[in-house]
């Protein structure tokens, strides 16, 4: 029942040994955070700017596969896509996943 003195000696390891254990849970972490964490931050970082910058003519492809020509943008959260001539349908925004063809900005 009782734990006889050669355990108790041998469990009495000190802090550095208790910190040794804690740097490979520590170099995971840090190798995690730098090939999945922060690549997956930067793709939707790029994804938000682009879907940010869509406008009137842009040619899209959604994520179902649809490729169509932006006819309007509603408000924040749609945009209006012609997928035939005078077939056009609301697509969210988050769901294009490429512009094609980038519109140029009119002169004025």
């Amino acid at each position: 029942m009782f734990a006889t003195p050669a355990f108790a000696q041998a469990a009495g390891g000190g802090s550095a040994s208790g910190l040794a254990s804690f740097v490979p849970l520590i170099l995971i972490f840090a190798i995690m955070y730098f090939l999945l964490i922060r690549p997956q931050q930067k793709k939707l970082k790029e994804h938000r700017a682009m879907v940010e910058a869509l406008r009137r003519g842009d040619t899209i492809v959604t994520q179902g596969g649809i490729i169509g020509k932006v006819t309007k943008v509603k408000d924040d959260n749609e945009v209006e896509v012609e997928i035939a001539d005078g077939v056009k349908v609301r697509v969210v925004r988050q769901t294009i996943a490429q512009v094609l063809n980038k519109t140029e900005p009119a002169t004025s």
